[in-house]
């Protein structure tokens, strides 16, 4: 079968289930954007490559396959540094294409070239892997290699570079072979680890089950659910893995922020590690709240890369393998051993619904500007109960930690990089993910709002259901409170504050999406509303209290904990 490479290119990704790219085409790309399109696929170029890389990354995490990403040669590569670091630190599988001038051209001793850098040099460092299709009939080898590195042990983004001379060169190959004849699919745990842990399991009065981030991005709610069911024991949430399972959500606390959870792991004599690093915002699994008990608490860790285990903390039982086949493989070992469920449970469920209830009692109201926890509470009680969440910004974020009062099944955030600006492209490539059938709810700061604002447009132009809500204060509020702590009050705030003559409603309406704008708690919950009803995305301008934003935010005193600087 004669293809071309950039159909052979296309062909390879389907074969793993790959239906979208993401991207600003130039020379390199116009021939894959167009048969890509021809063929079905979502083609979408948004504003910026970042942008592009980011959303290339949600989809990831919606889907649980790589993704893919196109960068122009020179400065659509530059673009995407970013984004290919935040793949990176975020354990994304992410396989950005680059596009670069004939190997002629680079390989001249020349000064002065148009368009060109060394690219591959410079990524090798944020990338699992990265090559060059330097001849045509590579293009199998090296693509599959990119999608074997970057699903692999820990997953994460690869770099495969796509020269302007190997475009138009024609292959002639049989059909794609499907993911399981060229890599390695669905690796379970050894009979005997999958025995030791269940003995652990039986034997524990206290378990818990320690959910992360990697739980979500894998698609695996539902066998770890059959997990926390017959184990009969808490969920507790990493930061990263605040995505709730469904039928879970009563007794599913966050590490840290709930007291039930800081309880429940106090208690507990074996805690089962899924799809978390066990980093730093959970101490390692041994600092802070782990200490006390800790000679009592045995550990299971379910861990894709061999080599990560016991790095952070020993490990009684590691389960090497996928997340997706070793759950099953636990659920099928205890389907007949039922455990009782853990004497406190009802307790800690009791005390956590009665947290939540008492914050949005509580939480300050009748301020105009709004107290931004008062508009944490009013937009997460109108959060589509079949929404996707996506959170931004600095300190919005830890209020929405603490004051949320929602508890979605899909929550996206850069959880582990930190790295801000990220959120409207998430949530449009989520909704591209999800084709645009379920309502998307990005919360967010103003700071981190306007990184990649442009891409209001990219949401307009698909039509998606998204609604932005954004707390605005005018400044980077997390650092006001910096400066506030280091020096005192009424101290130079430098650099933090930018224009309040901004109206991010009347921008939105300019790109073509739905404006309003809030400035009293009890309009929050109706100005959303109709922004959902609008058939648009909208852009909810919420000005929030800049003193409260800075200096009041909740749990930042946990929060403060992760940065231990080698101490845990």
């Amino acid at each position: 079968m004669a293809v071309k490479v950039y159909e052979r290119i296309l062909e390879l990704f389907e074969a793993e289930g790959i239906n979208t790219i993401f991207g600003i085409p130039d020379p390199n790309f116009v021939h894959m954007f167009h048969l890509a399109e021809e063929r079905g696929w979502n083609v979408v170029a948004p504003h910026h490559e970042e942008s592009a890389g980011f959303m290339a990354e949600a989809v990831s995490r919606m889907t649980g396959k790589a993704a893919v990403c196109v960068g122009t040669l020179g400065p659509g590569m530059a673009n995407l540094a970013g984004a290919i670091m935040c793949a990176k630190v975020e354990n994304s599988p992410v396989v950005f294409l680059g596009g670069q001038r004939a190997r002629i051209t680079e390989q001249r001793v020349r000064r002065g070239r148009i368009q060109f850098v060394q690219q591959a040099g410079l990524f090798e460092n944020s990338v699992k892997y990265s090559a060059s299709i330097e001849y045509a009939d590579q293009t199998d080898e090296i693509v599959r290699e990119g999608l074997r590195r970057a699903l692999s042990g820990t997953p994460g983004p690869v770099y495969i570079e796509y020269p302007s001379h190997v475009i138009q060169e024609e292959l002639d190959v049989p059909p794609a072979l499907p993911p399981e004849r060229y890599r390695l699919v669905g690796q379970t745990a050894g009979a005997d680890a999958v025995a030791a842990a269940v003995r652990l399991i039986g034997a524990a009065e206290q378990p818990i089950l320690l959910v992360g981030h990697g739980v979500h991005t894998a698609r695996a709610a539902e066998p770890v659910k059959a997990l926390a069911d017959a184990m009969a024991c808490p969920v507790v949430q990493t930061s990263g893995g605040t995505s709730y399972i469904r039928g879970l959500e009563d007794r599913t606390f966050p590490y840290g922020f709930s007291p039930s959870a800081v309880d429940a792991v106090v208690k507990s004599d074996l805690c089962l590690a899924i799809g978390t690093e066990l980093g730093e915002p959970v101490h390692y699994g041994r600092g802070r709240h782990w200490l006390d008990n800790e000679a009592n608490r045995k550990w299971i860790l379910v861990e894709q890369d061999p080599a990560a285990i016991g790095v952070n903390r020993p490990i009684d039982v590691p389960l090497v393998g996928d997340l997706r086949a070793i759950v099953p493989q636990l659920v099928d070992a205890l389907k007949d051993a039922p455990r009782e469920p853990s004497k406190e449970l009802e307790g800690w469920i009791a005390g956590d619904a009665a947290r939540l209830a008492e914050l949005a009692e509580t939480a300050p109201a009748g301020m105009s500007p709004v107290h931004p926890a008062r508009l944490v509470v009013e937009a997460t009680k109108v959060f589509p109960a079949d929404g996707i969440m996506v959170r931004d910004g600095g300190a919005t974020t830890i209020f929405q930690w603490t004051y949320s009062q929602a508890k979605p099944h899909d929550v996206m955030w850069n959880q582990n990089f930190g790295h801000l600006g990220t959120g409207l492209p998430y949530a449009v490539g989520a909704s591209v993910a999800d084709g645009g059938n379920r309502p998307v709810m990005l919360v967010t700061g103003d700071s981190s709002f306007l990184f990649q604002i442009a891409e209001l447009e990219t949401a307009a132009r698909l039509r998606l259901p998204l609604v932005c809500v954004v707390a605005v204060d005018y400044a980077w509020g997390l650092e006001v409170g910096v400066y506030k702590r280091t020096f005192g009050q009424g101290s130079a705030e430098t650099g933090v504050h930018w224009s309040t003559d901004t109206r991010l409603d009347k921008v939105a309406e300019g790109f073509g999406c739905h404006g309003e704008y809030v400035e009293r708690d009890e309009d929050i919950a109706p100005a959303i509303k109709r922004a959902f009803a609008a058939g648009r995305p909208g852009v909810v301008h919420v000005a929030v209290d800049p003193k409260a934003n800075s200096e009041e935010m909740p749990s930042y005193a946990e929060f403060r904990t992760w940065y231990a600087e080698g101490m845990q």
